[in-house]
């Protein structure tokens, strides 16, 4: 064959395998590569529509304008499965008379980062704060932070089905006002895939769930899990990569504690605990979001009163964190924050400035330096990212 045949014939090739669909094909357009941000939000009284969505330039940092994603109240936690490309949300609400407690809904994200509706199932209590989905995405567990826990069954295209499980903690800690009852704030599985650890500020307990590999259910391990310090109000957890390593960030104490974590017992070994404050600060703070680099080597904490991004060192052989230093976030309240699946930018999330702040993370030192990118997003409370085209 003549070497422009050839050439042709891989020219065809290539448009069927790659480029346009062939004529009747009715499968959607793929999404164009790239990294979306997504954010949620508080809506009452705040001027937001629900969740935003935001496409982040991975070479500058630079974001695109903020758009409404998907309109719906209070969805105040997000959690995104790469690879089915589902996008779940709790809404932060007591519910109706008629469907009790708060939702959480699923969104299929198709190109541009589009969101479509999946449908939506009652998490069971009032005030979901925050979900997860285990990663073959079969499973999404939800905290209610007026003290329950849920495992919602997702089949193949990410559609829930009503709980499996529903746990309601009991007991209180010392503090008058916040730990007179359980506060569950937040669930995440292990890297094993076989637990779930819920936090619970009123309780100052890490629980421990064996999560069922068939059904997704949630059933108490033994020994049920460990404590925090009397009064610290532990809030999130975040794993190091290796999957030996849990860190917990206590929103009362302003503390992170180290824990190891036995993937094979199940079991939670405090390690260290530190402050996230520096020590000549004086006001009134509360910690909010933990994360771990996706290096391993840096755990991150904001501050909300500090209004700030503490930063620590990994130990590579223990896990155990030594400060590195404190970046202001140029706002208010920082609830939350996201960093990049590359590692390269933190996004913090100033909710009662109700602005974006974009940092570039120095890959040596974990240190933050400003971009000078920024976003207008009414509220904002949780910092998500899909990757487009990479599922």
């Amino acid at each position: 064959m003549h070497s422009r045949a050839i050439a042709a014939l891989l020219m065809m090739t290539a448009a069927g395998c790659g480029g346009a669909p062939p004529a009747g094909d009715d499968r959607p357009p793929a999404a164009e590569p790239g990294t979306y941000v997504y954010v949620g939000t508080y809506t009452r009284d705040t001027g937001s529509a629900g969740i935003y969505r935001l496409r982040l330039d991975e070479t500058t940092g630079a974001l695109s304008e903020p758009e409404v994603a998907a309109e719906v109240e209070n969805p105040s936690f997000l959690a995104v499965h790469q690879g089915r490309g589902v996008l779940y949300a709790v809404s932060e609400t007591r519910g109706t008379p008629e469907r009790p407690g708060g939702t959480v809904s699923g969104y299929s994200i198709g190109p541009g980062g589009v969101l479509t509706p999946l449908n939506a199932e009652s998490t069971g209590a009032g005030g979901p704060c925050y979900v997860a989905v285990t990663a073959d995405g079969a499973v999404v567990l939800v905290a209610n932070y007026s003290g329950s826990v849920a495992s919602l069954p997702a089949d193949g295209e990410g559609r829930l089905s009503p709980a499996a499980s529903f746990i309601r903690h009991e007991g209180s800690s010392v503090h008058p006002r916040r730990q007179r009852g359980p506060h569950a704030h937040s669930i995440n599985v292990d890297p094993s895939g076989r637990f779930a650890l819920a936090v619970d500020l009123g309780l100052d307990r890490v629980l421990v769930y064996r999560l069922g590999q068939t059904d997704g259910t949630l059933r108490p391990h033994d020994p049920p899990g460990a404590p925090v310090t009397p009064g610290s109000g532990p809030r999130h957890l975040a794993f190091h990569p290796s999957g030996r390593t849990a860190y917990v960030i206590n929103e009362l104490a302003n503390t992170i504690t180290v824990f190891d974590w036995d993937a094979e017992a199940g079991t939670l070994t405090a390690r260290q605990t530190l402050p996230t404050l520096p020590e000549d600060f004086t006001g009134t703070s509360y910690t909010a979001e933990v994360q771990v680099h996706p290096s391993g080597r840096f755990v991150y904490g904001s501050n909300r009163g500090h209004d700030s991004i503490a930063i620590f060192a990994v130990d590579s052989g223990t896990g155990t964190l030594t400060p590195v230093g404190y970046e202001s976030t140029d706002g208010a309240r920082p609830r939350h924050f996201g960093i990049d699946p590359a590692g390269r930018f933190l996004i913090a999330a100033n909710q009662d400035t109700g602005n974006l702040v974009v940092f570039r993370i120095d890959q040596e030192s974990g240190r933050l330096t400003r971009t000078g990118v920024t976003a207008k997003v009414p509220s904002p409370v949780c910092v998500r990212f899909f990757q487009a085209g990479r599922g």
